[in-house]
């Protein structure tokens, strides 16, 4: 044990107390024992206390001794996997009885294999880590280093090729000096293998419609070979060629006819025979295309589009597509300038994709317009998604007239095969029904396995709250039993006095059928009870679920992408809790826009009927009903503009309008209000290191530049933005390898767009180990180089220590030395004291103390 001080610079204090202490014994008169007693009281306190302040601390030896392993899983050592694994085995074997080891393996992030442990342990079989494509040795020996006991003397032994991509290890070395660890690296065979990898793909920022562009791909070798290139023009592919590659760079270059306006994404992709990496042999590429404005017109087989024989064809390129048809990712709605939905049902569309059409309209201002009918708004169930989101109108209607009194049962399969993301968005869709009911309205939620899972029992909504937690805690298990739980259903809203009464069944699965199953659910319908079916994913039975929403007076839905749930279940929802179709002939008064004022200058065609919704309390009206309804109504959302016209295109719903001469101009209007106004501003993006990307303004026009980033399925990212000078910004992307779209806009209201690939990191670069790292590694701590395996467990040059601070008990201890002065000072004035006599004091020379007494003195005399 050893006693040691963190601060010694305050023993200099001790100069002038000791000068105070002397001059204070010496100004003592009388040098009595209680004198004595109180002078080293004093004393004892002032040293204790100037004890205190250098922070003393016993040190507590110990033999203990902990050994971690930190294996390198990353993608530029799996070659080496089975070597580290052997060399950790063998290691393992000397270990002592009274050591500690652990394993651990660390890649871009980190993970115990092993918890440190003074039992014998085995080898697990060991996964690859999820951020294998980067390499941090300074995290993995910081976070190593932590899961240590700083009590014990340690020795980390790293296995890696020391190609760190993340952090700075040598740096955080300082942080080891004078600890009680040290750290031995492994040296392993490294071995290469034969790679081809992409390092560029180039093509122009811009381009014109018709202009043909020059793509340049390079491809780094290891050796010579061959291979194909692929070539995708929006996931469309263009071409393919076989190359011959040479040991090094090869560059080849392509002309690509620039067809389509908007931006356009290119890949290139090399496949090459006994490829090491496959991560480094895909880049993307993306070009703005500038030209005539595009437009994408959605419709459905069962309702086709009127509106591209609208449009002029001669200023816009327009495009049809079916809604199943939409695209996956993002870069296949980007090419359009405007998105038009005419009539679509969000049954179809799915929140996916949603979710990447309010994107490009948020980030990349690409216009967005809904037309009204049977299937479309709250009707197409639309509540709650990111259509709804960048609309200018919402779906649910605020009450206006008496509703209809109304019981609603959902009944959700929760067995073994819903688990993951069929039940997450079943669950969704069921607590989204809740929002769309009133309080007060009868609403019942069951679950069902082998038995009946009774989550809500039917019954007035006092708390939606509640409710929906109740069926967001479901979870997936047992087998698949489904009427039972529906019978109880009809049984639980039969007596029930309601307007309306219906049953939603959700289901990924096959169930036998008790006998008569129909004639039950017939027999509801006839009671006013209806039913309709969700079938999720192939493994459902679409037959038996079609019988039974045809019996029921329902409507079944097949569906194969579990985003459109949600969807389903709203507007099943919806259609149950009022009458959104306003179908009395009517005029549309006229709002506050100037532009659609303009067109309905010599008055407004007669309508026959529209879909009920509520403006957002932003938007612009520019055409009402009488009943105050929207009409026509549109906002700017993020960089886009959006309209919602809540008549039909068909003149079903439209009346008049339709037959109106002037019915054209009404659709080009509509185009003029959504597509972007501004033009492409001269940005010069260059790309650095990594993720890091610099934006210039070579007009010299823009002061503030603003960045956001989209991936390809959608998902916003965050952009580390930094503006190093007016019209100039450096930007930082932490995201995945791949395709990133870039939107920037300035101060002038100016907007630029273009994609930028992401590279893949230099873990997919073959190298040789850098040994000097490791080397460096191991001197800076004492440590080795190891040779063999064994010398892992070697006896470590120190032990391991305890520090016990002890300021707090000398703190304590000059707290009672003080208390003790002072309870010896005050008391001590209380002791009598004995003395002898004076021989005067037998005198008395109290004098007469009146003048009576003094008269009476001089009578005697």
């Amino acid at each position: 044990m050893d006693i040691r001080i963190e601060h010694p610079l305050w023993l200099l204090i001790l100069v002038p107390i000791a000068v105070y202490l002397i001059f204070t014994w010496r100004s003592v008169q009388r040098k009595t024992l209680r004198s004595a007693l109180l002078f080293v009281l004093r004393s004892a306190a002032i040293l204790f206390l100037t004890a205190a302040l250098v922070s003393p601390f016993l040190v507590l030896y110990n033999k203990e001794e902990q050994i971690l392993f930190l294996a390198d899983r990353s993608a530029s050592n799996l070659g080496t996997s089975n070597e580290m694994d052997a060399f950790i085995d063998q290691s393992l074997r000397s270990k002592k009885m009274d050591q500690a080891a652990g394993l651990y393996s660390f890649a871009g992030d980190f993970r115990t294999d092993i918890s440190l442990t003074k039992e014998q342990v085995r080898l697990p079989e060991t996964d690859s880590l999820e951020d294998a494509g980067e390499t941090d040795i300074e995290k993995a020996l910081s976070l190593a280093n932590a899961v240590g006991s700083a009590k014990s003397a340690t020795r980390i032994v790293l296995l890696t090729d020391g190609l760190q991509t993340r952090g700075d290890a040598l740096s955080y070395l300082h942080k080891f000096t004078d600890s009680r660890v040290q750290i031995d690296v492994a040296k392993l065979n490294h071995q290469t293998f034969p790679d081809a990898a992409l390092t560029k793909l180039d093509v122009p920022r811009t381009a014109y419609a018709g202009q043909q562009q020059l793509m340049t791909i390079e491809a780094d070798a290891s050796e010579r070979t061959t291979g194909t290139i692929y070539l995708y023009q929006d996931d469309r592919i263009l071409g393919e060629e076989k190359i011959d590659l040479i040991p090094g760079k090869n560059q080849f270059t392509y002309p690509l006819p620039a067809a389509e306006t908007g931006l356009v994404k290119y890949e290139a992709k090399l496949v090459v025979e006994n490829d090491h990496f496959l991560e480094n042999n895909r880049m993307f590429a993306a070009v703005t295309v500038q030209g005539q404005p595009s437009v994408l017109v959605v419709e459905t087989e069962e309702y086709p589009s009127i509106i591209p024989g609208m449009l002029d064809q001669d200023a816009l390129n327009v495009t049809t597509m079916l809604a199943e048809d939409l695209p996956s990712t993002l870069s296949g709605y980007l090419p359009y300038q405007a998105i038009i939905f005419d009539n679509v049902p969000g049954t179809i569309v799915g929140e996916d994709k949603m979710a990447m059409i309010e994107q490009t309209v948020k980030n990349f201002g690409t216009g967005f317009m809904m037309t009204g009918g049977t299937n479309s708004f709250g009707l197409g169930g639309y509540f709650k998604t990111p259509i709804e989101t960048l609309l200018p109108v919402e779906m649910e209607v605020k009450g206006k007239e008496e509703l209809p009194s109304l019981g609603l049962v959902i009944v959700m399969d929760r067995s073994g095969s819903m688990s993951g993301s069929k039940l997450i968005l079943a669950r969704e869709a069921a607590a989204r029904s809740v929002d769309l009911l009133r309080e007060k309205d009868t609403f019942g939620f069951t679950a069902f396995d082998d038995s009946i899972w009774e989550v809500v029992p039917v019954g007035p909504l006092n708390n939606k709250e509640d409710v929906t937690s109740e069926i967001l805690s479901v979870p997936a298990a047992g087998g698949t039993n489904i009427f039972p739980s529906v019978a109880k259903a009809y049984e639980d809203l039969a007596e029930l006095s309601l307007q309306r009464k219906h049953v939603i069944l959700l289901t990924d699965g096959q169930s036998p059928m008790p006998a008569g199953y129909l004639d039950i659910i017939e027999e509801a319908k006839s009671n006013n009870t209806t039913l309709s079916t969700v079938g999720i994913g192939s493994d459902a039975d679409q037959t038996l679920l079609e019988e039974m929403a045809a019996a029921g007076g329902g409507r079944y839905y097949g569906v194969s992408d579990e985003s459109t749930v949600p969807a389903i279940l709203s507007r099943e929802t919806i259609t149950m809790t009022r009458t959104y179709i306003e179908d009395n002939p009517f005029y549309m008064k006229l709002g506050n826009v100037a532009e659609w004022n303009e067109l309905f200058a010599d008055g407004v065609p007669q309508m026959n009927a529209y879909i009920a919704t509520t403006a957002k309390q932003t938007a612009d009206i520019a055409a009402i009903s009488p009943k105050e309804d929207p009409i026509i109504a549109e906002w700017k959302y993020g960089l886009g503009r959006t309209v919602a016209f809540t008549s039909d295109s068909s003149g079903k719903w439209s009346g008049e309008l339709a037959g109106w001469e002037d019915y054209p101009e009404f659709w080009n209007t509509a185009m003029r209000r959504i597509l972007p106004s501004y033009s492409s501003a001269p940005y010069v993006l260059t790309q650095g290191a990594g993720g890091k990307f610099t934006i210039t303004d070579t007009s010299g026009e823009a002061a503030f530049l603003e960045v956001s980033a989209v991936t390809e399925t959608g998902e916003e990212i965050e952009v580390l933005e930094d503006q190093t000078a007016p019209g100039k910004t450096s930007i930082s992307l932490d995201t995945v390898p791949g395709l990133v779209y870039l939107s920037v806009t300035d101060d002038q209201n100016r907007l630029f767009e273009t994609g930028v690939t992401i590279p893949y990191g230099e873990e997919y670069k073959p190298k040789a180990p850098n040994e000097d790292l490791l080397a460096a590694i191991a001197k800076e701590t004492g440590g080795r180089v190891l040779e063999d395996p064994k010398d892992a467990f070697r006896p470590l040059p120190f032990r391991g220590e305890e520090r016990k601070p002890i300021t707090t008990w000398l703190l304590f201890g000059s707290l009672i030395l003080f208390f003790a002065d002072i309870t010896l000072r005050r008391f001590s004035r209380f002791v009598p004291v004995k003395r002898k006599k004076s021989p005067l004091e037998d005198v008395d020379t109290a004098g007469p103390t009146s003048v009576t007494e003094l008269l009476k003195q001089k009578r005697k005399r």
